[in-house]
């Protein structure tokens, strides 16, 4: 007989702890899930900011602080929020900070970290504040200790509110603060441009600038160009760059229209260190480039006071110096833009352009009782830098002055100028100079060699009514060579000779009568008429010592009168001395011959009859043999349209 099977009943406790047996991956997941929400509950991301500070120090050397909130926005592009940012400046800056922002918001693609790519779509920075200070000794203050190395992450867009940049090379009286702000694209995927607005001082010359560019980070693309419109002064100086940079960062590709003017272009030695000499007011456009250490501004046009200007300079920044070559020419050239060369400043009033300095300076010299320049040159920069430039000017404009065109170029080298050629067309004809000024000693010394040639005698007399008709070539050499930093003080100190000389020719009858005072004469020609008569030869020849010139021999002889000089002019005191003395051919009953005295000032000359011999009968006509020029003149002479000279029979070997 079988026994009957007892079923003892499972006690309670015995079910749950079957389960997770039964069911272990579920548990585990239940475990981990409360264990996450626990985690999230309690989580504080606060605390990575102590790693997060000492990774950044290690790698730069600087100590960086979050002194608000660090928060993670967790998703499929995580964002990263992190406030009150500062991060420490050089040890050398004046500044303790070299950036902080209230706060930076960055997004951080989650799948390309995982291969170790770090790639930031999204930046936006508020209230960003950077302070950068140049230093000769330390360099600058973005220059931080090696370490860490690796790729720098990616950028797409980066957002700017309220941001702020300031610059200071206190070295270079230095010192700009940038407003930048971020602006909407014009497209949904392109990155935010910004606009900029600042002021400061740029080389001690109050500074501003504003405008629009792309977004910073378009600064990283090599390849494709950065476009931007920025508008900028330094003193009275302004610039407007419109167009494209490639690769900016290294300044490698420039495709700039630029457009510079301002009051006087000697403004721009302390702002570029090229050294030009004061002008009047100027304004250029042009293209401007580079390529390495050559800057180049091609095709500009523009003006320069009252002259136009255009041509195409550069300036290389390789060499010991900065090396400026132009070649530039004028269509209209206003003689006196050019004052600023010579130490002297151009004219002012109604149709002329200045500057308050140039201005201040013209009412200086108005006021002087002296004529020549003297302002001194800047020797240190003509020892600054190396410079060939060439000029060609088609037309002249110079009232009173018989000038009609211009050619120069001007060489610059180890503080050697030279000036060769230096040629202008003058009356008909030309006057050719080679110029050397050496500025390696602490006085300049100066070296000029001129020669006139076909130089037509009416043009040379332009307000002189009775000599506008005129006939005759004028030719002549001016070697000089003097010391002195001033054009003054350089022909107040030179030595060497002038000389001067004409052949054949014609000129009024009554002027000569007038030089002479033959009253009988001059009362006959105003009756009957004004003729020409012959002219033989004219000559001037001065020897030249200590600043003062003396005449060897000077004459102009006629058919009618010989004039013979006699005396000094002194380049140093700016005098006058000379005595011209008529000797006439013909007879006549009221001749009054008497000396004409030239004197007085260069600014203020006098020409007047000797009056204590006023009414005294001239000697007998002199023939040209008892004032024979040196053989070495007549070479300068010029025969102009006939065949002698006149005068060669009377040559003394």
């Amino acid at each position: 007989m079988n026994s009957p099977t007892v079923t003892v009943p499972e006690s309670p406790a015995a079910a749950p702890r079957a389960w997770p047996r039964r069911h272990p991956w579920l548990t585990a997941l239940g475990v981990l899930a409360l264990a996450l929400a626990v985690l999230v509950a309690l989580w504080d991301w606060n605390w990575f900011k102590g790693p997060v500070e000492r990774q950044v120090e290690a790698r730069t050397g600087r100590k960086l602080e979050i002194g608000g909130n660090l928060d993670v926005e967790l998703g499929r592009v995580p964002v990263i929020r992190a406030d009150a940012l500062s991060f420490a400046n050089a040890p050398w800056a004046r500044q303790p900070l070299m950036a902080s922002a209230q706060r930076l918001e960055l997004a951080i693609e989650f799948w390309p970290l995982l291969k170790g790519e770090i790639r930031i779509p999204d930046i936006r920075l508020t209230q960003p504040r950077v302070y950068l200070q140049s230093d000769r000794e330390h360099g600058g203050n973005w220059v931080f200790k090696s370490g860490g190395g690796g790729e720098l992450p990616t950028f797409r867009r980066i957002w700017i509110d309220d941001g702020r940049l300031e610059f200071l090379d206190p070295a270079d009286q230095t010192d700009i603060r940038l407003d930048i702000a971020s602006r909407q694209p014009r497209r949904e995927d392109a990155a935010p441009p910004v606009e900029v607005e600042g002021k400061g001082h740029w080389k001690n010359n109050a500074f501003t600038l504003q405008g629009r560019a792309e977004s910073p980070l378009e600064l990283r693309d090599t390849r494709n160009p950065y476009r931007l419109n920025l508008r900028a002064a330094a003193g009275a100086t302004r610039a407007h760059a419109r167009g494209e940079l490639v690769d900016p960062f290294h300044l490698r590709d420039f495709d700039l229209q630029f457009a510079l003017s301002g009051k006087n272009l000697a403004d721009l030695y302390p702002l570029i260190g090229v050294a030009i000499p004061p002008t009047p007011p100027y304004a250029l456009d042009g293209r401007l480039r580079r390529s390495d250490a050559l800057w180049r501004y091609d095709g500009f046009t523009g003006k320069v006071g009252d002259s136009d200007l255009s041509g195409n300079a550069s300036v290389d920044t390789a060499g010991k110096r900065p090396y400026l070559r132009a070649d530039l020419a004028s269509k209209r050239l206003d003689f006196d833009d050019l004052a600023g060369f010579v130490g002297a400043a151009p004219q002012q009033g109604r149709g002329e352009s200045t500057n308050p300095e140039l201005a201040a300076q013209h009412a200086r010299q108005d006021a002087s009782a002296r004529l020549l320049p003297d302002t001194p040159y800047r020797l240190d920069k003509l020892r600054s830098m190396d410079a060939d430039v060439k000029l060609k000017a088609a037309r002249i404009e110079a009232p009173g002055w018989p000038l009609d065109d211009m050619q120069a170029r001007l060489l610059l080298e180890d503080g050697l100028l030279k000036l060769d050629p230096l040629d202008f067309g003058v009356a008909d004809g030309d006057i050719r100079s080679t110029v050397t000024m050496d500025a390696r000693a602490p006085t300049l010394r100066t070296r000029a060699d001129i020669r006139a040639q076909r130089l037509t005698l009416a043009k040379l007399m332009p307000t002189v009514k009775l000599g506008q008709d005129a006939v005759g070539k004028i030719g002549g050499r001016i070697a000089l060579a003097g010391s002195g930093n001033s054009i003054a003080k350089m022909l107040g100190s030179s030595d060497g000779s002038v000389a001067v000389g004409m052949g054949q020719g014609q000129i009024s009858n009554l002027l000569m009568e007038f030089t002479g005072i033959d009253v009988a004469e001059i009362l006959k020609f105003k009756l009957t008429g004004d003729h020409k008569i012959p002219i033989r030869c004219g000559f001037g020849d001065f020897a030249v010592k200590d600043g003062v010139m003396t005449a060897k021999s000077l004459a102009f002889d006629t058919s009618d009168t010989v004039l013979i000089g006699s005396g000094t002019i002194d380049l140093n005191q700016e005098k006058l001395d000379l005595v011209i003395r008529p000797r006439p051919k013909d007879r006549s009953l009221l001749a009054l011959r008497t000396p004409l005295l030239v004197t007085g000032s260069f600014k203020q000359p006098n020409a007047r009859p000797d009056y204590k011999r006023l009414g005294l009968r001239g000697a007998a006509a002199l023939a040209l043999g008892a004032i024979a020029p040196p053989a070495a003149l007549l070479a300068t002479l010029e025969l102009g349209p006939g065949k002698d000279t006149g005068c060669a029979q009377h040559v003394v070997n």
